[in-house]
């Protein structure tokens, strides 16, 4: 070293050539309390060497051709002295860089290495004052794993978007290297460290080794089942059958595999929610089909239902209740069943009946429900009569609709059917051609019901009154004979007043599958998962759309996960507790047949209801021909506030039309999504081409109305509605009763009995009512439609801005939502059941609040 060097290093000249930072991360025995064993070691190792580096990479100065310049290696200081909180929490560790300026200019990225031996999750790097610019954060939010876990280096860029052609020069090969690494190279098992991101067929949703029963069809990949692609996990596939994939036990139905980074966060961990989704669905099957089969109580009166809510109910004791609970935590018991261990059951008081405990039987709010319940999608204007049906009538007959004139024009207020078509105040509830096609063997189980029709009128008020209930069977002779049908009209009194309640329960029965199987699961969390894999697979963390689109995907892939795993599967409780039994998922395959993506648009979708008409001079450019339809009007508000947002965003990083061309990542994005991700629907001539700002702007729109708005209104009320099982049955078990029989002298005799032996049976009802409680609550870590988990996932000044605007333009339509809930003259907002319409009110507390837009579809 020269004289000079010595010098300056003791008068400390040397120190100036530094550059500090600040690391925050989570140790993994802050996570896991199960497994400490290594990490005492791990930290123990760290006094004799350095265990986690980090080296800059430089976005301005290149060390060749086609890499940035590499910094030094530095390392996380303090880590034995830095002491771990007792709960889950972030700590933050001090770093220093060597420092060149001329050498090295700008860092754009820095690669990390872990040497410990478990991981870590690391949140950020910031350095906080980089000669000539000042501070950069990077923003990492992921696990890191040992370094032999890894075939290259991990990577992480700071927090600066750019279109591919804008990549600085020594960063591209770094961008493109991360992107190949996400896609992987399509084989193998895929393990908990790997961050593949990779498609497959629902093909893991039967067991055919355990026999035919067990057995279930792959869904994806051909014209009769067509489907959404799934994450990959690369199982060997079943002894039975090659073409479907082997299942992981039930006793790991955690490790399931999804690349580690969109697994649930430590703090929705220990919510419990994993845990107890895992153990209700644990449920021996065998015990679970003997209760099935063999309901060991039935609720005898609508009392006996009020007890799950004020006392609780106690299951009977013996084999059967231990054969439920044995193996599942007594803390576990507590949380899931709210069961003291003892078989005692009791569950928070839905909203549906906190005020009136009967109201909900009204027709009145058979009507509204339909408006502002939690299967708002699926009533449209009635523009035939009768309603016809769409099914080929080669295989399946005649189908149309048996209701006549004179059953409903007595009711219209002195109109007659066709002049209240043309006035728009004829809707109708039409789930006859989705049930139908599996009607037939669905009845050969012990679940009982009907394709039903339901038509309503509007009345002066805004009101919908109920005309008519159309319930269909398959014809004896066969399908080609066309359906039998009977037509209910409303009653008051006798045993017609009840015969016309049980036809509203087997509507709703329909109404509740078609809600959950379709409006929920198909239109929300499996038609989104190939948009979350295709996001990462094809566009960059540093891809301006990555950045808009990555916080609505947070969770989705790992609750759909867990859903095939232990809800969606064959035997899993989904069959067990929803109507359509062992060919729900069979059902959405077929209903997926008539998904079309620019459709999902909320103006696009009331429209083609029939629900709303084009009008320049209404808001939002539609007017709604029910004014007082919660729904649309809460989700005309969303859906602007997010379209306003994404322009902005989106017209900041594209001038022109050109530009969106010429975006490689964005063009790979959009062909992968059409020809794999929906693979099956490729050649449909309604996708966007992808060619405009427009397109961009609109596509976008959707993808974040349906991972946020659309699932919260279909999902978050579920509890205070369906909590009430009677409300909302699932199933039913035996047919509308018949003059001359026990059943019809029961109806008679104690209608409100024979109504509860009809609908979902008690144990389906625990069951039930336990999972729609779990899925119906925000946990302590959700993050809602204009927030974001950090204030520093951009440095683009505009965007940040422009969410600033989006976020109050939110807390005004909450402030609009709170008046219209209170105005008296709206009355499909309240109801007779006195409960507000606030599915669509943007923001929420932790809990089972009925509320909340989250972000994305996290549970």
């Amino acid at each position: 070293m020269s004289l000079g060097k010595i010098v300056d290093a003791i008068i400390g000249k040397e120190d100036e050539k530094k550059v500090k930072g600040k690391v925050v991360l989570m140790k993994r025995n802050v996570l896991d309390f199960t497994d400490k064993s290594s990490l005492i070691v791990d930290d123990i190792a760290d006094f004799l060497g350095h265990k986690v580096s980090f080296q800059l990479i430089s976005s301005t100065h290149a060390k060749n051709v086609i890499e940035g310049k590499h910094s030094n290696p530095a390392y996380l200081e303090n880590w034995i002295t830095n002491t771990t909180p007792v709960i889950a929490g972030e700590t933050t560790f001090s770093i220093t860089f060597d420092w060149d300026d001329e050498q090295f200019g700008v860092p754009g990225a820095f690669i990390i290495k872990n040497l410990h031996f478990s991981e870590f999750f690391l949140k950020s790097l910031t350095l906080e004052d980089v000669p000539n610019h000042g501070r950069i954060h990077f923003l990492c939010d992921s696990w890191v794993y040992p370094a032999s876990k890894y075939k290259s280096g991990r990577i992480f860029f700071a927090n600066q978007a750019y279109l591919p052609s804008e990549t600085p020069e020594p960063l591209r090969r770094y961008r493109e290297d991360e992107l190949a690494t996400l896609r992987g190279d399509g084989t193998g098992k895929l393990e908990v460290w790997d961050r593949v991101y990779d498609y497959a067929y629902y093909n893991d949703l039967g067991e055919p080794d355990e026999g035919k029963e067990f057995a279930r069809p792959v869904l994806g990949g051909s014209s009769e089942y067509p489907y959404p692609r799934r994450c990959r996990a690369g199982r060997e596939p079943t002894k039975t059958d090659p073409n479907s994939e082997s299942r992981i036990p039930l006793a790991l139905s955690l490790d399931i595999y999804v690349p580690r980074d969109e697994q649930f966060g430590h703090v929705k961990m220990s919510d419990f929610l994993a845990f107890s989704l895992k153990s209700i669905t644990q449920l021996p099957y065998p015990a679970f089909k003997a209760l099935y089969d063999n309901t060991p109580n039935e609720f005898d009166s609508f009392d006996d239902v009020h007890k799950l809510y004020e006392g609780g109910i106690k299951l009977p004791q013996g084999p059967l209740l231990k054969a439920i609970t044995d193996g599942i935590p007594l803390e576990i018991l507590k949380e899931v069943f709210h069961s003291d261990g003892e078989g005692l059951f009791k569950f928070p008081t839905p909203q549906v009946i906190q005020e009136d405990k009967t109201a909900w039987r009204t027709d009145e709010e058979f009507g509204r429900e339909s408006l502002a319940g939690i299967n708002p999608v699926s009533i449209s204007r009635l523009q035939e009569f009768p309603p016809k049906s769409k099914l080929d009538p080669n295989i399946y007959g005649n189908q149309n609709s048996t209701i006549t004139r004179e059953q409903i024009e007595d009711k219209l207020d002195g109109l007659k059917v066709d002049e209240a078509i043309k006035a728009n105040q004829l809707f109708v509830l039409n789930h006859h051609d989705t049930v139908m096609p599996y009607l037939r063997q669905i009845n050969m189980t012990s679940a009982k019901i009907y394709a039903s029709r339901t038509l309503l009128f509007l009345q002066k008020d805004g009101t919908l009154k109920p005309l008519a209930i159309e319930l269909s069977l398959a014809h004896p002779d066969g399908d080609q004979h066309g359906a039998i049908s009977k037509v209910f009209t409303p009653q008051e009194d006798g045993v017609e007043a009840s015969i016309w309640q049980l036809a509203k329960a087997y509507v709703s029965v329909n109404d509740s599958g078609v809600h959950q199987l379709i409006s929920h699961w198909l239109h929300t969390h499996a038609t989104i998962e190939p948009f979350v894999i295709a996001t990462n697979r094809q566009l960059s963390v540093l891809h301006p759309i990555y950045k808009l689109l990555h916080p609505h995907f947070r969770d989705t892939m790992h609750i759909n996960a867990l859903a095939r795993q232990t809800l969606l599967n064959a035997g899993g409780i989904l069959e067990q507790t929803v109507f359509p039994t062992k060919y729900a998922m069979e059902m959405t395959s077929i209903a997926y047949k008539d998904w079309i993506f620019p459709e999902q648009a909320l103006p696009a979708d009331l429209i083609k209801r029939g629900m709303a008409v084009e009008d320049a001079s209404a808001p939002h450019g539609l007017r709604l021909l029910i004014q007082d339809y919660p729904f649309a009007v809460d989700g005309l508000e969303i859906w602007s506030a997010i379209k306003s947002w994404v322009e902005e965003y989106c017209h900041f990083y594209y001038e022109s039309d050109n530009v969106i061309q010429g975006d490689s990542e964005l063009q790979a994005w959009w062909k992968e999504l059409r020809e794999v991700g929906h693979g099956d629907k490729k050649d449909e001539p309604w996708w966007p081409k992808m060619q405009s700002v427009q397109e961009l702007i609109d596509s976008c729109t959707i993808l974040i109305w349906l991972a946020s708005a659309l699932h919260a209104a279909v999902n978050f009320g579920q509890y205070p509605y369906a909590g009430y099982l009677p409300n909302r049955p699932t199933l039913s078990r035996r047919f509308m009763p018949e003059p001359g029989t026990p059943e019809f002298d029961e109806l008679k005799t104690n209608p409100d009995k024979a109504f509860l032996r009809t609908v979902t049976p008690q144990m389906q009802t625990l069951l039930g009512v336990s999972l729609i409680e779990m899925l119906s609550r925000h946990t302590s870590d959700e993050v809602y439609l204009g927030q974001r988990d950090t204030p520093e996932w951009t440095k683009d000044l505009e965007p940040l801005q422009a969410f600033e605007r989006f976020g109050k333009r939110l807390r005004e339509i909450e402030d609009k939502i709170t008046q219209m809930n209170c105005d008296e003259k709206l009355k499909n907002r309240s109801g007779p059941v006195k409960m507000p319409y606030i599915s669509l009110y943007p923001s929420s507390e932790m809990g089972l609040t009925g509320k909340g837009i989250s972000n994305s579809i996290s549970i």
